[in-house]
Protein backbone atom coordinates (compact mmCIF):
# COMPACT_ATOMS: atom_id res chain seq x y z
CA UNK A 1 0.00 0.00 0.00
CA UNK A 2 0.86 3.67 -0.39
CA UNK A 3 -0.14 6.41 2.00
CA UNK A 4 -2.64 7.66 -0.57
CA UNK A 5 -4.40 4.25 -0.45
CA UNK A 6 -5.55 5.00 3.09
CA UNK A 7 -7.81 7.76 1.78
CA UNK A 8 -9.76 5.33 -0.43
CA UNK A 9 -9.96 2.47 2.09
CA UNK A 10 -13.42 0.93 2.67
CA UNK A 11 -15.36 2.71 5.39
CA UNK A 12 -16.25 -0.38 7.44
CA UNK A 13 -14.91 -3.91 6.97
CA UNK A 14 -17.00 -7.00 7.59
CA UNK A 15 -15.40 -9.20 10.25
CA UNK A 16 -12.62 -11.41 8.81
CA UNK A 17 -13.17 -9.96 5.31
CA UNK A 18 -9.71 -8.34 5.21
CA UNK A 19 -7.74 -11.27 6.59
CA UNK A 20 -7.94 -14.03 9.14
CA UNK A 21 -5.34 -12.68 11.52
CA UNK A 22 -2.03 -10.90 11.98
CA UNK A 23 0.60 -13.11 10.27
CA UNK A 24 2.01 -14.85 13.34
CA UNK A 25 3.59 -17.45 11.03
CA UNK A 26 5.76 -14.94 9.16
CA UNK A 27 9.36 -15.69 10.28
CA UNK A 28 10.31 -12.07 11.01
CA UNK A 29 7.01 -11.23 12.66
CA UNK A 30 7.23 -14.46 14.63
CA UNK A 31 10.75 -13.59 15.83
CA UNK A 32 9.63 -10.17 17.04
CA UNK A 33 6.55 -11.65 18.68
CA UNK A 34 8.70 -14.12 20.61
CA UNK A 35 10.43 -11.17 22.27
CA UNK A 36 7.01 -9.96 23.44
CA UNK A 37 6.17 -13.41 24.81
CA UNK A 38 9.35 -13.54 26.86
CA UNK A 39 9.44 -10.03 28.28
CA UNK A 40 8.54 -9.44 31.92
CA UNK A 41 7.54 -5.84 31.23
CA UNK A 42 3.91 -6.54 30.24
CA UNK A 43 1.24 -9.25 29.85
CA UNK A 44 0.21 -8.37 26.31
CA UNK A 45 1.56 -11.55 24.65
CA UNK A 46 2.22 -14.03 27.45
CA UNK A 47 1.68 -13.41 31.12
CA UNK A 48 4.54 -12.62 33.46
CA UNK A 49 6.21 -15.60 35.14
CA UNK A 50 4.48 -15.06 38.50
CA UNK A 51 1.04 -15.27 36.88
CA UNK A 52 1.97 -18.33 34.80
CA UNK A 53 3.25 -20.05 37.94
CA UNK A 54 -0.11 -19.44 39.66
CA UNK A 55 -2.05 -20.69 36.65
CA UNK A 56 0.06 -23.84 36.38
CA UNK A 57 -0.44 -24.53 40.08
CA UNK A 58 -4.21 -24.33 39.56
CA UNK A 59 -4.09 -26.59 36.49
CA UNK A 60 -1.90 -29.14 38.24
CA UNK A 61 -3.65 -29.22 41.62
CA UNK A 62 -7.26 -28.27 40.92
CA UNK A 63 -7.91 -29.55 37.42
CA UNK A 64 -5.67 -32.61 37.44
CA UNK A 65 -5.62 -33.49 41.13
CA UNK A 66 -1.80 -33.40 41.19
CA UNK A 67 -1.74 -36.64 39.17
CA UNK A 68 0.32 -37.19 36.00
CA UNK A 69 -1.76 -36.47 32.91
CA UNK A 70 -1.49 -36.19 29.13
CA UNK A 71 -1.95 -32.53 28.18
CA UNK A 72 -2.45 -30.83 24.81
CA UNK A 73 -1.94 -27.05 24.64
CA UNK A 74 -3.55 -25.44 21.58
CA UNK A 75 -1.67 -22.26 20.75
CA UNK A 76 1.16 -23.06 23.14
CA UNK A 77 3.41 -20.17 22.08
CA UNK A 78 6.97 -20.63 23.39
CA UNK A 79 5.86 -23.38 25.77
CA UNK A 80 5.87 -21.37 28.99
CA UNK A 81 2.98 -23.37 30.49
CA UNK A 82 4.07 -26.76 29.17
CA UNK A 83 7.62 -26.42 30.47
CA UNK A 84 6.27 -26.00 33.98
CA UNK A 85 3.67 -28.75 33.62
CA UNK A 86 6.24 -31.21 32.26
CA UNK A 87 8.44 -30.55 35.28
CA UNK A 88 5.47 -31.57 37.44
CA UNK A 89 5.35 -34.97 35.74
CA UNK A 90 2.83 -34.41 32.96
CA UNK A 91 3.21 -35.68 29.39
CA UNK A 92 2.84 -32.59 27.22
CA UNK A 93 2.15 -31.73 23.59
CA UNK A 94 1.89 -28.21 22.16
CA UNK A 95 0.73 -26.86 18.82
CA UNK A 96 1.39 -23.33 17.58
CA UNK A 97 1.48 -21.35 14.33
CA UNK A 98 4.61 -19.33 15.16
CA UNK A 99 7.91 -20.82 13.94
CA UNK A 100 10.05 -18.76 16.32
CA UNK A 101 7.95 -19.76 19.33
CA UNK A 102 8.05 -23.45 18.44
CA UNK A 103 11.80 -23.32 17.81
CA UNK A 104 12.34 -21.65 21.19
CA UNK A 105 10.04 -24.15 22.96
CA UNK A 106 11.87 -27.12 21.43
CA UNK A 107 15.24 -25.66 22.34
CA UNK A 108 14.18 -25.02 25.93
CA UNK A 109 12.77 -28.53 26.27
CA UNK A 110 16.10 -30.00 25.19
CA UNK A 111 18.01 -27.67 27.52
CA UNK A 112 15.78 -28.65 30.46
CA UNK A 113 15.79 -32.35 29.56
CA UNK A 114 12.00 -32.38 29.11
CA UNK A 115 10.24 -34.72 26.70
CA UNK A 116 7.66 -32.33 25.26
CA UNK A 117 6.27 -32.75 21.74
CA UNK A 118 5.82 -29.53 19.76
CA UNK A 119 4.07 -29.21 16.41
CA UNK A 120 4.27 -26.18 14.11
CA UNK A 121 0.81 -25.99 12.53
CA UNK A 122 -2.39 -24.04 12.06
CA UNK A 123 -4.93 -25.34 14.61
CA UNK A 124 -7.54 -25.63 11.89
CA UNK A 125 -5.34 -28.04 9.96
CA UNK A 126 -3.29 -29.74 12.68
CA UNK A 127 -3.66 -33.34 13.78
CA UNK A 128 -4.44 -33.09 17.50
CA UNK A 129 -3.88 -36.77 18.21
CA UNK A 130 -5.94 -38.58 20.85
CA UNK A 131 -6.02 -39.91 24.40
CA UNK A 132 -5.52 -36.64 26.28
CA UNK A 133 -6.68 -36.03 29.83
CA UNK A 134 -6.69 -32.26 29.30
CA UNK A 135 -6.91 -30.10 26.18
CA UNK A 136 -6.35 -26.44 26.99
CA UNK A 137 -6.09 -23.08 25.31
CA UNK A 138 -4.86 -19.94 27.04
CA UNK A 139 -5.54 -16.22 26.67
CA UNK A 140 -8.63 -15.92 24.48
CA UNK A 141 -7.30 -17.39 21.27
CA UNK A 142 -10.61 -19.09 20.46
CA UNK A 143 -12.23 -15.69 19.95
CA UNK A 144 -10.02 -14.70 17.02
CA UNK A 145 -11.35 -17.57 14.91
CA UNK A 146 -14.44 -17.32 12.76
CA UNK A 147 -17.37 -19.16 14.40
CA UNK A 148 -17.10 -22.00 11.87
CA UNK A 149 -13.41 -22.43 12.69
CA UNK A 150 -14.06 -22.20 16.44
CA UNK A 151 -16.55 -25.03 16.08
CA UNK A 152 -14.00 -27.04 14.10
CA UNK A 153 -11.32 -26.58 16.76
CA UNK A 154 -13.72 -27.61 19.55
CA UNK A 155 -14.83 -30.71 17.63
CA UNK A 156 -11.19 -31.69 17.18
CA UNK A 157 -10.50 -31.03 20.86
CA UNK A 158 -13.44 -33.25 21.80
CA UNK A 159 -12.13 -36.06 19.60
CA UNK A 160 -8.63 -35.70 21.08
CA UNK A 161 -9.80 -36.36 24.66
CA UNK A 162 -10.04 -39.72 26.34
CA UNK A 163 -13.48 -40.59 27.76
CA UNK A 164 -12.69 -38.98 31.14
CA UNK A 165 -10.92 -36.00 29.61
CA UNK A 166 -11.69 -32.33 30.14
CA UNK A 167 -11.13 -29.11 28.24
CA UNK A 168 -10.11 -25.77 29.68
CA UNK A 169 -10.36 -22.86 27.27
CA UNK A 170 -9.59 -19.37 28.53
CA UNK A 171 -11.88 -17.03 26.58
CA UNK A 172 -12.49 -13.30 26.32
CA UNK A 173 -15.37 -11.50 28.00
CA UNK A 174 -18.13 -10.24 25.69
CA UNK A 175 -17.94 -6.66 26.93
CA UNK A 176 -14.16 -6.62 26.56
CA UNK A 177 -14.39 -7.60 22.87
CA UNK A 178 -17.14 -5.03 22.33
CA UNK A 179 -15.18 -2.31 24.11
CA UNK A 180 -12.19 -2.96 21.85
CA UNK A 181 -14.40 -2.66 18.79
CA UNK A 182 -15.88 0.65 19.96
CA UNK A 183 -12.50 2.18 20.86
CA UNK A 184 -11.46 5.18 18.83
CA UNK A 185 -8.58 5.22 16.36
CA UNK A 186 -5.03 5.65 17.61
CA UNK A 187 -1.40 5.77 16.57
CA UNK A 188 2.13 5.45 17.90
CA UNK A 189 5.72 5.48 16.65
CA UNK A 190 8.49 3.01 17.37
CA UNK A 191 12.20 2.87 16.57
CA UNK A 192 11.74 -0.92 16.30
CA UNK A 193 8.98 -3.16 17.57
CA UNK A 194 6.45 -5.85 16.85
CA UNK A 195 5.65 -4.70 13.33
CA UNK A 196 9.15 -3.93 12.05
CA UNK A 197 12.86 -3.90 12.90
CA UNK A 198 13.03 -0.40 11.39
CA UNK A 199 11.42 2.87 12.60
CA UNK A 200 7.68 2.91 11.84
CA UNK A 201 4.42 4.68 12.46
CA UNK A 202 1.48 2.43 13.42
CA UNK A 203 -2.08 3.59 12.80
CA UNK A 204 -5.02 1.62 14.17
CA UNK A 205 -8.76 1.87 13.76
CA UNK A 206 -11.42 -0.34 15.34
CA UNK A 207 -14.91 -1.45 14.37
CA UNK A 208 -17.79 -3.16 16.14
CA UNK A 209 -20.31 -5.14 14.07
CA UNK A 210 -23.49 -5.41 16.10
CA UNK A 211 -25.10 -7.94 13.76
CA UNK A 212 -22.12 -10.30 13.76
CA UNK A 213 -21.26 -9.55 17.41
CA UNK A 214 -17.63 -9.19 16.38
CA UNK A 215 -14.92 -6.56 16.36
CA UNK A 216 -12.25 -5.84 13.77
CA UNK A 217 -8.99 -3.99 14.19
CA UNK A 218 -7.11 -2.53 11.24
CA UNK A 219 -3.38 -1.84 11.50
CA UNK A 220 -1.53 0.36 9.00
CA UNK A 221 2.24 0.23 9.55
CA UNK A 222 4.12 3.02 7.79
CA UNK A 223 7.84 2.55 7.19
CA UNK A 224 9.40 5.87 8.18
CA UNK A 225 12.18 5.68 5.57
CA UNK A 226 10.22 4.65 2.48
CA UNK A 227 6.63 5.62 3.28
CA UNK A 228 5.52 2.12 2.30
CA UNK A 229 2.47 0.89 4.22
CA UNK A 230 1.92 -2.68 5.47
CA UNK A 231 -1.67 -3.57 6.29
CA UNK A 232 -3.00 -6.10 8.81
CA UNK A 233 -6.47 -6.88 10.09
CA UNK A 234 -7.65 -8.98 13.01
CA UNK A 235 -11.20 -9.82 14.06
CA UNK A 236 -12.60 -11.40 17.20
CA UNK A 237 -15.96 -12.99 17.94
CA UNK A 238 -17.78 -11.89 21.09
CA UNK A 239 -19.86 -14.45 22.99
CA UNK A 240 -22.17 -13.91 25.93
CA UNK A 241 -22.12 -16.61 28.61
CA UNK A 242 -25.08 -18.50 27.20
CA UNK A 243 -23.48 -18.44 23.74
CA UNK A 244 -20.26 -19.91 25.13
CA UNK A 245 -22.20 -22.72 26.81
CA UNK A 246 -24.12 -23.42 23.60
CA UNK A 247 -20.87 -23.40 21.59
CA UNK A 248 -19.28 -26.08 23.76
CA UNK A 249 -22.44 -28.18 24.06
CA UNK A 250 -22.98 -28.06 20.30
CA UNK A 251 -19.60 -29.73 19.90
CA UNK A 252 -20.35 -32.58 22.30
CA UNK A 253 -19.13 -31.27 25.66
CA UNK A 254 -21.04 -31.80 28.89
CA UNK A 255 -21.26 -29.96 32.19
CA UNK A 256 -19.94 -26.69 30.78
CA UNK A 257 -18.80 -24.42 33.61
CA UNK A 258 -17.71 -20.80 33.51
CA UNK A 259 -15.23 -19.75 36.21
CA UNK A 260 -14.11 -16.21 37.09
CA UNK A 261 -10.38 -16.93 36.85
CA UNK A 262 -7.75 -19.64 36.69
CA UNK A 263 -7.68 -19.82 40.46
CA UNK A 264 -9.15 -21.97 43.26
CA UNK A 265 -10.68 -18.77 44.69
CA UNK A 266 -14.16 -18.69 43.14
CA UNK A 267 -14.93 -15.37 44.87
CA UNK A 268 -12.55 -13.48 42.58
CA UNK A 269 -14.16 -10.99 40.17
CA UNK A 270 -14.19 -12.07 36.57
CA UNK A 271 -11.43 -10.55 34.47
CA UNK A 272 -11.33 -9.76 30.78
CA UNK A 273 -10.28 -13.38 30.22
CA UNK A 274 -11.72 -16.34 32.11
CA UNK A 275 -11.72 -20.16 31.86
CA UNK A 276 -14.46 -22.43 30.60
CA UNK A 277 -14.34 -26.05 31.77
CA UNK A 278 -16.20 -28.96 30.20
CA UNK A 279 -15.84 -32.72 30.05
CA UNK A 280 -16.23 -35.26 27.29
CA UNK A 281 -18.52 -37.73 29.00
CA UNK A 282 -18.36 -36.68 32.69
CA UNK A 283 -17.59 -40.19 33.92
CA UNK A 284 -16.87 -40.50 37.62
Amino acid sequence: MKLTDLVSRPARPAPWSEGDNIPWNDPDFSRRMLEQHLTQEHDAASRRSETIDAHVSWIHNDLLGAKPARILDLGCGPGLYLQRLAKLGHTCTGIDYSPASIEYARREAVREGLEITYQLADLREADFGSGYDLVMQIYGELNVFKPADANLILRKAYAALNEKGVVMFEVQDYEDVRREGLAGPGWYTSAAGLFSDQPYLALQENFWDETAQARTGRYYVVDCASGEVAFYAQSAQAYRDEAYVALFERNGFQQVKILPAMSPDLSLPRGNFFPILACKSCLE
